[in-house]
């Protein structure tokens, strides 16, 4: 590259400052002294300063525009619009009162329990205008949709590129995760089967004869061609990124994310920093937005809980009561017998992971769906103990791995198919099904309408009558809650055991990035304060660690 080489400065009286150059090579540039060249037809540039002063403007007097006279308004439309702001300001001041009072005084928690309460009220005694309401619900799950896929792509690619050059780490914590996925899972599909032949909750269930099963056959249709092993695959490898990720598939966008941050390690320096500094600030971004959507989180979920009263009324507890209370204590039963002896072997400290996970467990409950507690689930994994890489690699994972509240469902309510029909399946046909099942519900996140898709495909496996779905979809929302909410404990619970694993829980590492968040927290509170200034030297740090050099670069 050439050399810049200035020529000799010429003095003021014999050259117009305006006309000074300067060549490199074979570029000629315009250079001013403390100033810069500024095109006079920009409103923008017209008002810069350049040593604290405002730069005088030569506009010829035929381009000037004429100031108007008598702009604003009459100093008696004033005095009207000051009185309307001052009484409107008056009357909402208790408003804004009572709102600050209960901002400090209360949480999200509060208003998502509150807001079941009423749309469980509105969804019984108006279930017309609950169905109607029932958007604002959906409206919540898309919202929570539109984050997902940004946010578990960066938060993944900071946590395994940044954290290292060993792609090696990442194969062998995949190995240990699924390996400990599979023997979770397997343990809720037996909880299932036991409780299932033990409390018997379809027998005396009077089927209905004679309905209509045609929407069952064509369930059990998709549950034959989509559940296959080439599927499964392509689950996991998608055709297309964006195809992945306007449909949503979160293993598919793990598995991109993998990908591009092991080839981000093997880059060179400038560009692994470069796109690391783009995927902290895109999840710094994302978490943000969480926090506004969150706000309308009580909204949606009392919507949606309004509208599924409304449209299967409390009346439905009655008829299929059993079947309701045999799922909950079945899921009780598996986290007190399998979740919590985990939690003990892996010394997770119990009651803080307990008020760790409430709020998505909340969240997951009222809401049915797992996708909407999945941010909340990063963010308080984080807090909790476990690294950006574990959290976000895990947990995304056990979405379509490790649903064991799902599984433990698909189990019980096959063996309540079969009783309601009048089968008496043998042992060896029982654990044949919990073979099926133990394939098949690996899927079920990708696909929609999940669990009836796979119930429904594993009852014409086996013979068995749809009838008895009919009955279940009656209150499969009821059902949805329970097992949603199990699901999120069980992923977040396996996030904290597979840190554990790899020696990261509440580690070195966990406490680097603990400090990191807590201290960009901090200077984003100061300056929203007015305390430090964006110019100041504090605000403009960003501290990028790795295995073998810890830097700090402003």
């Amino acid at each position: 590259m050439d050399d810049i080489t200035p020529q000799k400065r010429p003095q003021h009286d014999e050259v117009n400052p305006s006309s000074e150059k300067v060549e490199a090579g074979s570029f000629t540039e315009n250079v001013h002294d403390n100033k810069s060249i500024i095109d006079d037809t920009s409103s923008y540039h017209r008002h810069q300063t350049t040593t604290g002063q405002q730069k005088t403007r030569q506009i010829p007097e035929h381009l000037q525009i004429a100031k108007p006279e008598n702009v604003g308004y009459s100093p008696r439309m004033a005095n009207i619009g000051k009185s309307i702001g001052d009484f409107f300001g008056k009357a909402l001041a208790p408003v804004g009162t009572v709102l600050r009072f209960l901002q400090r005084r209360t949480n999200l928690t509060f208003w998502i329990i509150l807001a079941m309460l009423i749309g469980i009220l509105v969804g019984h005694f108006a279930p017309d205008f609950g169905k109607e309401i029932k958007p604002l619900g959906d409206a919540f799950i898309r919202m929570i949709k539109i984050i997902i896929v940004p946010l578990v792509f960066s938060v993944l690619v900071i946590g395994i590129a940044g954290h290292g050059d060993d792609i090696g780490k990442v194969g062998k914590l995949a190995i240990k995760t699924i390996i400990y996925f599979e023997i979770v899972t397997t343990l809720a599909l037996a909880i299932g089967l036991i409780m299932a032949n033990l409390v018997k909750p379809g027998v005396g269930v009077i089927l209905p004869v004679g309905e209509d099963v045609s929407d069952i056959e064509k369930l059990a249709d998709t549950g034959k061609t989509s559940i296959t092993w080439a599927k499964e695959l392509f689950l996991i490898v998608p055709e297309n990124f964006f195809i992945a990720a306007v449909e949503n598939q979160v293993l598919a966008i793990v598995f991109c994310a993998v990908l591009f941050s092991c080839a981000m390690m093997k880059a060179d320096r400038k560009s692994k920093k470069f796109m690391l500094r783009i995927n902290e600030s895109l999840s710094q971004v994302m978490f943000q937005f969480v926090g506004l959507i969150m706000n309308y989180a009580p909204i949606g979920i009392g919507a949606a809980l309004a509208a599924t009263v409304g449209a299967n009324g409390i009346s439905v507890l009655a008829n299929l009561g059993k079947l309701i209370g045999c799922l909950y204590a079945s899921l009780v039963i598996f986290v007190i017998i399998v979740l919590l002896p985990i939690m003990l072997l892996a010394k997770i400290p119990v009651l803080p992971f307990c008020k760790a996970i409430a709020q998505p467990w909340l969240l997951a409950f009222s809401s049915a769906s797992s996708e909407s507690a999945l941010p909340l689930a990063f963010e308080r994994m984080r807090e909790f103990g476990c690294t950006n890489a574990l959290t976000g690699f895990v947990i995304p994972c056990g979405y379509s791995f490790n649903l064991d509240g799902t599984t433990l469902y698909l189990s019980l309510a096959t063996i309540f198919c079969a009783q309601a029909s009048g089968m008496n399946l043998d042992i060896a046909t029982q654990l044949s099904i919990m073979g099926t099942l133990m394939l098949s519900s690996k899927g079920v996140a990708a696909i929609p309408r999940a669990s009836l898709v796979v119930l429904s495909g594993t009852l014409a496996q086996y013979d068995i009558p749809f009838e008895a779905v009919l009955m279940i979809m009656g209150v499969d929302a009821i059902m949805d809650m329970a097992r949603t909410s199990v699901n999120v404990v069980g992923n977040c619970l396996g996030c904290c055991v597979m840190a554990r694993v790899e020696g990261s829980f509440r580690g070195d590492e966990w406490r680097e990035e603990e400090e990191d968040r807590r201290y960009q927290k901090y200077i984003d509170e100061q300056q929203k304060a007015g305390l430090i200034s964006e110019d100041d030297n504090l605000s403009n740090v960003v501290v990028l660690r790795d295995e073998n050099e810890k830097s700090t670069h402003h």
